[in-house]
């Protein structure tokens, strides 16, 4: 990476790690929400509601955002979503990271840039949820 590219990163450094490198919290009631791999049955009394997509990331702040947090925040979006859709649990269909040629900040190659889970969400009664 020449010089100038990596002062136009360092100056931008304080701005992205305000917006850009926490992951996306929990809001109301989405602590609340199970998420279950696409292997586990549905318990009976789980009525589906529709499908969510939770993501974090993209080619400009994922490059400044970590692992975990991409990981984090992105499941932490699915879970906003199902609770915003009145949803407490979430069958995860897939889970992908996603990578850009944009580099690492000394230009040594791919870097995970995001993270999207894409699951079918539930509302289940209390009991379904105990029993599964």
């Amino acid at each position: 990476m020449n010089k100038k590219k990596l002062l136009k990163h360092c100056m931008l450094l304080p701005v992205i790690s305000i917006i850009g490198c926490s992951a996306v919290p929990l809001t109301n009631n989405a602590d609340k929400v199970m998420v279950v791999n696409s292997m586990q049955k549905i318990p009976s009394g789980c009525k589906f509601i529709g499908q969510a997509t939770g993501s974090q990331g993209n080619f400009f702040t994922g490059t400044y955002t970590s692992n975990e947090n991409l990981a984090t925040g992105a499941m932490n979006d699915l879970k906003n979503k199902a609770a915003q859709m009145g949803g407490n649990y979430v069958q995860l269909l897939t889970n992908q990271a996603a990578t850009t040629g944009s580099g690492d900040l000394l230009g040594d190659g791919l870097q995970e840039t995001g993270v999207v889970n894409v699951g079918n969400v539930y509302n289940c009664t209390e009991s379904a949820l105990n029993n599964s």
